[in-house]
């Protein structure tokens, strides 16, 4: 896929699962599931996968343990082996400028069409000074704006920021995910006065608020612009269950059309969906077993070995454990368990 055909498909809005790390117990690069996660990705109807992301554990990003070439390289490989679904490859861009660029000349080398830049590890640096990180790297690549909500390793931004970002011509799009409804409308209203609204594609990462950013419409009152509306999400929950994943987005571009029964399927799941991610992402515990709550369910849906991450001390919270193993029952409408057990033999071999 041209790199044309790539920002249009991400334009258009696609569902973009944010792709985990599979490790072996002895914690090392499992490369038969890492690409079994990436074909069950795409073969549940995601339209891209976002790899060197939070959910991939920005430790990934150290020099020392030589696992971002890799890790990045075998999702390009498992992408080619679909060139009839043409996936959006987005790859998670950290560290001050000059390792910035770095990552995404990496990133560019293997066929990756758009970097994500995150504020993880960039320094203590200003607002002016994380605008020319982004414009440097978007002389690479075209660049992704992320609002990373600060449990997690972001920081909070202005909405003059956002108005400045989007003005870029090298942004393509901005995730939205400070897990904050006043925070997410100073990026929706830095957007609409950037001047470039119509070019730049706004992606969900608000995991606690996925149907309802898909259904709104942002209205532009006194303005003659269309009203702005997310178009896809870019999310950590959409590792997993990623069937339910695409029936969402699809419901959410038929409701805003108007279609009443595609509202109400989505407003059926909304308040199941906020409380499974609840339990995911451990949200009573600050979200220290984010990554690891990931893990649980993909485990016990056998595409992970186990729960393991890079960093030995990273696992489930206290209480964390029983919290899944309550939504796992409450809501087996969100799974996509049968499709996997079909296929995931063929995944991993």
């Amino acid at each position: 896929m041209t790199s044309a055909e790539a920002l249009k498909r991400f334009h258009d809005g696609c569902v973009i699962p944010a792709h985990p790390l599979a490790l072996d117990a002895d914690r090392r690069l499992d490369e038969r599931r890492q690409r079994a996660l990436s074909r069950y990705y795409l073969e549940a109807g995601a339209g891209g996968l976002a790899v060197a992301v939070h959910t991939t554990q920005f430790a990934l990003h150290e020099p020392g343990r030589g696992l971002l070439a890799p890790v990045l390289g075998l999702a390009a490989e498992v992408a080619r082996e679909y060139p009839d679904d043409s996936p959006v490859l987005v790859a998670g861009i950290t560290g001050p400028t000059a390792q910035a660029v770095q990552e995404a000349e990496l990133a560019a080398s293997l066929g990756y069409h758009l970097a994500l830049l995150t504020p993880y590890d960039a320094g203590d640096k200003s607002e002016e000074a994380l605008l020319e990180r982004a414009r440097a790297v978007g002389e690479v690549l075209p660049v992704i704006g992320f609002y990373l909500q600060p449990a997690v390793g972001g920081r909070v931004l202005s909405r003059d920021f956002w108005r400045r970002l989007a003005a870029l011509d090298c942004v393509a799009g901005i995730k939205v995910a400070p897990f904050d409804r006043y925070a997410t409308l100073d990026v929706v209203l830095g957007v609409r006065e950037s001047g470039r609204a119509d070019r730049i594609a706004l992606y969900t990462g608000n995991d606690d608020h996925i149907v309802l950013d898909l259904i709104t419409s942002f209205r532009s009152p006194g303005i003659a612009e269309p009203d702005l509306a997310f178009v896809g999400g870019l999310l950590g929950q959409w590792a997993v269950w990623v069937r339910g994943a695409v029936d969402v987005l699809n419901d959410a571009e038929l409701a805003r059309s108007g279609d009443d029964d595609a509202l109400r399927r989505l407003l059926a799941i909304e308040a199941d969906l906020t409380d499974a991610n609840s339990a995911v992402f451990d949200v009573a515990n600050d979200f220290h077993g984010c990554v690891p709550g990931i893990h649980e369910v993909l485990r016990r849906q056998g595409l992970l070995e186990g729960r393991w991450c890079l960093d030995p001390a990273e696992n489930l919270s206290p209480g964390q454990m029983d919290e899944i193993d309550r939504i796992w029952a409450a809501y087996p409408h969100l799974r996509d368990d049968e499709f996997i057990t079909s296929n995931v033999s063929r995944w991993l071999s």
